[in-house]
Formats: structure tokens, C-alpha cells, sequence
């Protein structure tokens, strides 16, 4: 289950960072509330896989595939342009959380 809660947590925290720009500052209620349940969403879920897997593994992992999907959601619906260093970057990031998913010893399968 602790990969379930991964991803509920990882899902949750990228649509709270999605409506961060839409809440305006946290001025606008819609937005703010999502921002809000999202990322209460993701922290209680983080804390749930942190019961099975080693805290610098679980993070890795989340910021990692965070950022690779946050930038994936700028790209497609926020119209943000992404350059080859970006894209190189965002893969480099992706690769090092596949190296520890599939090499590291630290990660219970």
C-alpha cells in the first residue's frame, strides 16, 4: 500500500501546486481551498508511506516525479514553454528517481 499512498500523495500535492497560481495570492476561495485540501492531502498520505520506506527515498521520489509532472501540466495547460536544458534537466531528474527505484537497495519492493 505504501506506493498506493505515494501516489495519492504525489497526485495531490501537483493539483495543489496546479491552483496555486489561480488562487491569486490566496485571494480567490475556489483555488485556495484546493491548494489547501491538496496539500493536506499529499503531507497526510507522505507520512503514511514514511511508515515502510526511509524518508530520503520517499522524497526523492516525490519532489522527482512532482516536478517532472508539475512541468508536464505548465507545458499543457498553462502554455509554459519548455527549452532542451528543461527537458534535459526534467529527464535527469526522472532517471535518478528510475536508478533508485531499480538499484537502490534502500527501496523495500
Amino acid at each position: 500500500m505504501h506506493w498506493v499512498y505515494l501516489l495519492i500523495a504525489i497526485v495531490a500535492e501537483v493539483i495543489a501546486t496546479s491552483a496555486l497560481k489561480a488562487s491569486a495570492e490566496f485571494t480567490r476561495l475556489a483555488p485556495s481551498i484546493v491548494v489547501v485540501a491538496g496539500y493536506l492531502t499529499a503531507f497526510y498520505f507522505l507520512s503514511l508511506t514514511l511508515r515502510t520506506l526511509p524518508v530520503a527515498i520517499v522524497y526523492a521520489m516525490w519532489s522527482g516525479i512532482g516536478i517532472a509532472l508539475i512541468a508536464l501540466v505548465g507545458w499543457l495547460f498553462l502554455k509554459q514553454s519548455l527549452d532542451a536544458a528543461a527537458l534535459a534537466g526534467i529527464g535527469l531528474i526522472v532517471a535518478g528517481v528510475l536508478v533508485l527505484n531499480i538499484f537502490s537497495k534502500s527501496v523495500s519492493h
